[in-house]
């Protein structure tokens, strides 16, 4: 797929995770839309999966350590057809299944998550189990760089890195806020990168906005053999609505109508400067 086709995408799954945390009146905007490229990039062109057939042995498999950033998920889901678009605005309703933290009922879903730390252990198990089973699919997770913070995350990358798990790729979200303020005010995990390679991991840095980054990235990890990889993500939280950019009130916030209406009037404009541009 062209960038062109993926920043289309990405605008949509931006667009879906406004909507459905407006409608929910909750939810975690700010780390959804700083994702929402990477999952963009996943679920359109890196990972080997089938919407039609989303229990397919032979798929690969994803893991939303970062669990309270459902809404970005799910919108990705909706938009690449495990789900219909139109089930985006009940999340968090009561009877809905999409609710706040991701479910493995859902289609699409690996893994159920929320309790930050556990998701990547989970990804690590799958890996492992793939390996001693001879299988050819890969383990994707992705972890928040407020999550990093948590001890679990360390064992299972001395796990994974122990057992030279070159089919797993961890990916940090590295936007620099959590939900109460900049990482280096709370408990910096910094540096990121050395700190996996400490755990025998190859670790590359990218722009998680170019997706031209991201392609190389995701290539090389593949490409990697003998060690799990982790790629850390340099992005913006917030990205793609101008007043959530870089602010972590927006952690956790759901926008009123008139925040509503401003947020995706921005997203039409993007896309309509994409379709003026001939990227849509």
């Amino acid at each position: 797929m062209n960038n062109s086709e993926l920043k289309r995408h990405a605008n949509d799954v931006r667009k879906g995770i406004i909507t459905s945390v407006h409608s929910a009146k909750a939810g975690h905007p700010g780390g959804s839309l700083s994702a929402a490229d990477v999952f963009t990039y996943l679920y359109f062109e890196e990972l080997n999966i089938d919407s039609l057939n989303p229990s397919w042995d032979e798929r690969d498999r994803f893991v939303l350590s970062k669990g309270h950033c459902a809404p970005g998920l799910y919108s990705t889901l909706a938009n690449r057809g495990f789900i219909p678009v139109e089930d985006l605005v009940t999340l968090r309703k009561l009877g809905s299944y999409l609710q706040g933290h991701p479910c493995i009922e859902i289609p699409g879903i690996d893994m159920s998550s929320g309790s930050l730390g556990q998701g990547i252990s989970a990804a690590v198990g799958m890996a492992l189990g793939g390996q001693m089973d001879n299988k050819s699919f890969r383990v994707y997770t992705l972890l928040g760089d407020g999550e990093l913070e948590e001890g679990q995350v360390w064992e299972a990358a001395m796990f994974a890195g122990f057992h030279k798990l070159d089919n797993l790729c961890v990916m940090v979200d590295n936007n620099d806020l959590q939900i109460d303020g900049h990482l280096e005010q709370v408990c910096s995990p910094y540096p990121i990168d050395k700190k996996f390679e400490a755990f025998n991991f190859h670790v590359i840095t990218v722009n998680a906005h170019d997706f031209d980054e991201l392609r190389a990235a995701f290539k090389e990890a593949r490409d990697t053999k003998g060690m799990p990889t982790c790629i850390v993500l340099k992005s913006v939280k917030g990205k793609g609505v101008s007043f959530m950019e870089n602010n972590a009130d927006w952690h956790g916030k759901a926008p009123n109508d008139e925040e509503y209406a401003a947020a995706m009037a921005e997203l039409d404009k993007i896309e309509a400067e994409l379709e003026k541009a001939g990227e849509a």
